[in-house]
């Protein structure tokens, strides 16, 4: 199976030092299985534990791994908007975003770098097809990612099976477009808009097994979500399809 061996994966980092070895070595193992790959791991200031110092420990021993801290950073989105860019300017040719902890299966990137090497532009994580999962995820949040999916096809006229989920991959192109948009979203709604945007270009879903291991989404986060999907539903009854 051939890679292109120009990838990064961007992972923002807060609070993660309890699962931080954890995952690491998991990330670490599939890197070697595939000879190639570099990490940036974006940490703000919504990082109140020793998940910094880890970072920067780890990209001193390891090359593959780099650090970037980003305290000017408001929000998640600002942290894989960063992730972007600081990949983007390294010129790598694929672009996979994930979150840590564990919450997403770092052995899923094979797929990911195999589906994009296939000619897709976009590869898109799915819980909901065949072969995906949730696990270790409260009835709350569940019913959040379900829900919010259904709603999301009704008002957008997408068709995507999961479309709240991240685990995503882009190739520079892609990404390059989406540096340049101004992204509405300040919290979770960011996976949805995501891919809204880019229903056009030609993408194929790869199943996941997700653990969401907190129970609950802010009050803020579910309103900025309604109010970033009422913008595009009223777009469209207008006639206007924003893609990018």
């Amino acid at each position: 199976m051939y890679y292109d061996n120009n990838f990064a994966v961007v992972i923002p980092m807060a609070n993660e030092e309890e699962e931080f070895q954890p995952f690491v070595q998991i990330l670490t193992e599939v890197l070697n299985r595939l000879d190639s790959g570099v990490v940036y791991f974006i940490v703000d200031n919504a990082s109140k534990d020793n998940t910094l110092t880890l970072c920067q420990a780890l990209a001193a021993q390891d090359s593959r791994f780099r650090t970037v801290w980003a305290p000017e950073n408001k929000n998640v989105v600002d942290a894989y908007i960063r992730g972007y860019a600081e990949a983007y300017k390294n010129s790598h040719q694929l672009i996979i975003e994930m979150d840590a902890g564990l919450s997403h299966d770092p052995r899923a990137l094979p797929l990911f770098l195999r589906t994009l090497n296939e000619g897709n532009e976009c590869a898109f994580g799915s819980r909901f097809i065949k072969g995906g999962s949730i696990w270790q995820s409260s009835f709350y949040r569940t019913f959040l990612s379900k829900s919010g999916t259904i709603l999301s096809n009704m008002l957008l006229g997408t068709k995507m099976r999961d479309m709240t989920s991240g685990y995503q991959g882009f190739s520079a192109e892609v990404v390059r477009e989406i540096l340049r948009y101004q992204l509405l979203s300040k919290a979770h709604f960011y996976q949805t808009e995501l891919r809204y945007l880019l229903r056009k270009r030609k993408y194929a879903k790869i199943p996941i097994h997700y653990r969401a291991p907190s129970p609950s989404v802010s009050k803020k986060a579910i309103n900025n979500s309604f109010e970033v999907l009422w913008h595009y539903f009223i777009q469209r009854l207008k006639g206007k399809f924003t893609t990018i």
